[in-house]
């Protein structure tokens, strides 16, 4: 687990309004920041004592399951009256890649909870309940009753003693035995929302819908390893795409890329295409081996993962990188 960036000593009051129709005490309560950059990221933390408790929640615009956590966190923050040892920021996960790369974010929503530089817990995907009893839990119970204003209730688990916690990352080790992990925990599930557009009403959409999946059939195709990305492995545009390129680097995996900035057709199709939401995405062979963190769990369960692909290696299929 990474530790937070350091905070400064100087002390200022958390960002904060009048949350007065929802709370009727006439007080000012807290509310959650937006960070769009790395600067307003570090004024932010800058500003707030190092005893201070952040709830970083990283998202993304485009996520489905973020919309309903937006609303979750917004509503947790004002049941808390406004302090400068509790402070609430939503960082976009791909405009402030650098702060999503410090702490490891592969998947949105993704929350964080860090205090005096290191960080307490996380909770990935879309548990209310479990975001709203890690926040009580570091931050004490908030004022009044959270569940009028439609909060879940806060998860209440019985462990047995000398076990740890059951938080994010314990989750997700779940299924770790043995040395191997399981990775359908990684793909979307049924209940996502869409994310690729809606084609309008007309004759031609079926044709124009079949001439767009017949293209993206043959791109995915194009190199036997075939990388979807923000930006060019010489310029990533996103952090994800950034980590994605060193795997591949590192190991001297030969690939084939498409800079899906520079086409929103595809950008849009291939997340229907491939029933998979997020960028960058690593095709092998024309199969979608998945996005950043997929890829990085092949390669801590298989060494040798990708090797046939790598430099040296006689290889058929479209240009590489």
């Amino acid at each position: 687990m990474n530790n937070g960036p350091p905070l400064s000593e100087h002390s200022a009051g958390a960002i904060a309004s009048d949350n007065s129709a929802q709370n009727p005490a006439n007080t000012s309560h807290t509310t959650v920041t937006p960070i769009n950059d790395e600067s307003a990221f570090q004024s932010a933390t800058s500003s707030l004592p190092p005893s201070a408790l952040l709830v970083l929640y990283f998202h993304a615009p485009w996520a489905e399951p973020c919309k309903q956590m937006s609303t979750v966190l917004s509503t947790l923050a004002s049941t808390y009256p406004s302090t400068p040892d509790l402070a609430f920021l939503a960082i976009d996960a791909e405009e402030v890649s650098d702060v999503s790369e410090h702490y490891d974010v592969t998947q949105v929503p993704y929350i964080v909870l860090q205090k005096n530089g290191q960080v307490l817990e996380t909770i990935s995907g879309g548990d209310a309940a479990g975001v709203r009893q890690a926040v009580e839990k570091h931050a004490g119970a908030p004022q009044g009753n959270p569940g009028k204003f439609g909060l879940p209730p806060a998860q209440k688990v019985t462990k047995p003693l000398g076990t740890e916690p059951v938080g994010a990352e314990h989750q997700q080790g779940q299924g770790q035995q043995n040395g191997t992990k399981n990775l359908s925990g990684y793909a979307p599930g049924g209940g996502d929302a869409q994310t690729a557009p809606q084609y309008s009403s007309g004759e031609n959409n079926e044709a124009s819908k079949e001439e767009l999946n017949g293209r993206l059939g043959e791109l995915v195709k194009a190199a036997p390893v075939m990388l979807f990305m923000k930006g060019t492995p010489s310029a990533p545009q996103c952090g994800f795409s950034r980590q994605t390129v060193s795997l591949l680097r590192d190991r001297g995996i030969r690939y084939g890329f498409f800079n899906i900035l520079a086409d929103d057709e595809v950008r849009q199709g291939l997340k229907e295409f491939s029933d998979w939401p997020t960028f960058p995405q690593v095709y092998v062979g024309g199969e979608l081996v998945g996005g950043l963190d997929i890829l990085k769990e092949e390669f801590e369960n298989d060494p040798d993962f990708l090797k046939d692909y790598s430099v040296g290696q006689r290889m058929t299929g479209g240009p590489a990188a």
